[in-house]
């Protein structure tokens, strides 16, 4: 057997459509499109999604789910128990301290102190916000809340 030899299996490969090719090819003057219409057009026809001019059911439904307050404020929790875990007596918690002891990733970041856990250590907290729990236990422990809260 010879490179020459080699031949698709019978009736496995088919001639492809000429149209536009005369009378005679079957697919001539119209080429299989009828006759006038937008399909028959050069780059006519219709686009996904499209209903007959009525508004597409994705431009009638809403964009995102739900609603979003383009006000809100978030804030980094961060419990007492973690304070009293990190700091020592006497400490300020503040921004820059709690980002140089590993608590908060960045310094400009909002805190919010909350009151899961225990306090055992008096401490100075001058947060962007204390919980009502957090200002009782820490006020109980001997500490202070300052502002900027």
């Amino acid at each position: 057997m010879q490179l020459h030899d080699l031949a698709p299996a019978p009736n496995s490969t088919k001639a492809r459509k000429r149209k536009g090719r005369g009378h005679g090819s079957g697919l001539g003057k119209t080429a299989g499109r009828g006759y006038n219409g937008q399909k028959s057009r050069a780059g006519g026809g219709k686009s996904n999604g499209f209903e007959g001019g009525q508004t597409p059911l994705a431009r009638r439904l809403p964009k995102l789910p739900g609603f979003k307050n383009i006000n809100r404020v978030e804030y980094v929790p961060v419990n007492v128990e973690r304070l009293s875990g990190v700091y020592e007596n006497g400490d300020t918690v503040d921004h820059d301290s709690l980002v140089e002891k590993g608590i908060i990733k960045r310094a400009d970041a909002l805190v919010k102190v909350l009151g899961s856990g225990e306090l055992t250590k008096s401490l100075t907290v001058k947060v962007d916000k204390v919980s009502g729990s957090a200002a009782t236990k820490i006020q109980a422990a001997g500490g202070k809340v300052e502002a900027p809260c």
